[in-house]
């Protein structure tokens, strides 16, 4: 199978975007049997719903017609983005020409109960559980040595994009954006080789968090936290050197000021032991009530 013959245009994606207003308020876009919402959770924060086969006016939209989940979004600007871009993303697929078919399989995640053949080669399969790609012997190859799995497997999670970014024409616009972004994060070095340059600071969680890790390996780094019962405003932490949780470790606990903690790193928090101090008081953690108190 080759990729699709023609790519839509990002016109063509808006003009087939059907926008509106539910009954409740919120935004709605229907592509086709498919119906998105942009609903606001009790903290005020937006994700991104779906339905299918809403055949009802826009304007008769409710929430409860949305079963699915499909992320954080941030504004009503992002949301007509990504109607835009699934828009794409469906009128490719078509092109695409994947057959769904049963195969009697046996998978690293269980039996097989459906099977989707993206090119001669290149197989995924769902399981009750879990699922992922296969890929015949010649088209393993073809996989890059330091990724490639030596049974052809691939489960759905993250090691799809090596998959995509070995064969990007078979997949979607929308995929290969998003398995380009799984390469970076997780798969930086093959990335790199495949793309013929060095990911920056920023690019790369992977790359960022072996950073973090090097240049605090000394430091005492949280690696459990609870709001303090006894000082208002306070949280109470465990911490220890480089983050480490062996059983052998030292462990020292401090008191945070909630404000402090909850700017924290995605990669923990660093005790700057000039500003926290040593706490040995009374504690909000089980495991050190008794010898605290």
């Amino acid at each position: 199978m080759n990729g699709p013959s023609s790519t839509p245009t990002s016109k063509q994606a808006a003009d087939s975007v059907e926008f509106g207003t539910s009954a409740d308020g919120f935004a709605v876009a229907r592509i086709g049997d498919t119906l998105l919402g942009l609903i606001a959770n009790g903290s005020g924060d937006f994700f991104l719903a779906s339905a299918w086969r809403f055949t009802k006016p826009l304007a008769e939209a409710r929430r409860h017609h949305f079963f699915r989940h499909d992320g954080r979004i941030d504004s009503e600007a992002a949301f007509r983005a990504r109607a835009i871009e699934t828009a794409e993303h469906m009128s490719e697929l078509s092109s695409l020409a994947r057959v769904q078919t049963r195969m009697t399989a046996s998978t690293p995640w269980g039996r097989s109960q459906l099977a989707m053949i993206y090119a001669e080669g290149v197989v995924s399969h769902s399981t009750s559980g879990h699922g992922g790609f296969h890929l015949s012997p010649d088209r393993n190859l073809l996989v890059d040595a330091s990724v490639r799995s030596a049974g052809g497997w691939y489960e759905e999670d993250c090691e799809w994009a090596i998959v995509a970014l070995t064969f990007p024409d078979i997949f979607t616009g929308y995929e290969r954006r998003c398995a380009d972004q799984i390469g970076k994060d997780t798969f930086p070095a093959f990335w790199e080789k495949l793309r013929g340059r060095q990911l920056g600071p920023g690019e790369s969680r992977s790359k960022d968090r072996a950073t973090f890790e090097r240049n605090h390996a000394g430091d005492w780094i949280v690696i459990s936290a609870i709001a303090s019962s006894h000082h208002t405003g306070m949280t109470e932490v465990v911490a220890t050197r480089g983050g480490k949780r062996e059983f052998n470790q030292e462990e020292r606990r401090f008191l945070i000021p909630d404000a402090d903690y909850s700017n924290r790193s995605s990669f923990g928090f660093v005790i700057d032991l000039d500003v926290h101090a040593l706490y040995e008081g009374q504690s909000s953690f089980l495991g050190w009530s008794a010898s605290a108190a």
